[in-house]
């Protein structure tokens, strides 16, 4: 069995795939995301064996405790606003992975880290919305992990250092997010600022070094226009978690393009 990549992905903004009511269950996006749309669509071509299952971490599921759903069979949760009612019809009928998800929080524990269990919560467009991209048969079970509510970039590459194991297992560790999170600014106004951001972050992040890029990225903050970039970091977080699960394996850049005047990047661990 072959060892899987971690990967950060771009879930694009609310269900920006899916705005064709005459079609609404197959991906038809406006030109400004078809290049997102393609690389989620290509993605699992690029792994070295399909994945036996996923587990995924999403920038719009946070608990005080690292938490994984066990449900066998998780309903959508249209957690967007504002948009078509087709799209709140949208199915995506993928099978939970409970036993994955379990041992996910077993390794976190033996990490030394809080963990809960959740089964009644549907999953977020940050699952739904890539993965009907990425596997639109639905044909590869998930399992989904929460944030911690703290944010703590280093705890969150900790949790990711602790779930690496998995990765020899057949399970595919993804953090599913935005690399630029500020829905106030869009246009002429978000270009440069969200371009300086995108190559200082990806700079950060393919730093050949492994403790260097983990102190770079953790240290977010510090680099040029990151508040600008994110004013509050929920979708930049699920990058921590695939970073830390990473480890020492080569990062790149899988991905870049501009949408609504943001520079828009998703990123490859081994």
């Amino acid at each position: 069995m072959s060892t899987q990549p971690t990967l950060f992905i771009p879930h694009g903004g609310g269900p920006c795939f899916f705005m064709d009511p005459a079609d609404p269950d197959h991906a038809h996006s406006d030109p400004m995301w078809q290049p997102m749309q393609d690389y989620l669509a290509g993605v699992i071509a690029t792994l070295p064996e399909r994945p036996r299952a996923i587990l995924l971490v999403s920038g719009h599921w946070e608990e005080d405790a690292f938490t994984v759903h066990v449900g066998e069979r998780p309903p959508l949760l249209f957690d967007y606003y504002g948009f078509p009612p087709h799209t709140y019809t949208l199915r995506w009928d993928a099978p939970g992975a409970p036993d994955l998800a379990r041992r996910a929080a077993s390794l976190l524990a033996d990490a030394g880290f809080a963990t809960a269990e959740e089964t009644a919560r549907g999953w977020d467009h940050g699952v739904f919305v890539p993965m009907k991209v990425a596997l639109p048969d639905a044909d590869i079970p998930v399992a989904q992990l929460s944030l911690r509510h703290d944010l703590d970039p280093a705890a969150h590459i900790a949790a990711g250092r602790a779930l690496a194991p998995l990765r020899d297992e057949g399970v595919l560790i993804v953090g599913s997010g935005m690399s630029f999170h500020n829905l106030r600014v869009r246009g002429p106004q978000a270009i440069g600022p969200s371009t300086a951001w995108d190559y200082a972050l990806t700079a950060a992040v393919t730093d050949p070094d492994p403790q260097s890029r983990a102190a770079r990225v953790a240290a977010w903050e510090a680099l040029p226009q990151a508040r600008f970039a994110h004013p509050r970091e929920e979708h930049l977080l699920p990058l921590m978690v695939a970073l830390g699960a990473g480890g020492d394996d080569a990062a790149t850049c899988d991905h870049r393009s501009s949408v609504l005047g943001w520079s828009v990047s998703g990123y490859r661990f081994g």
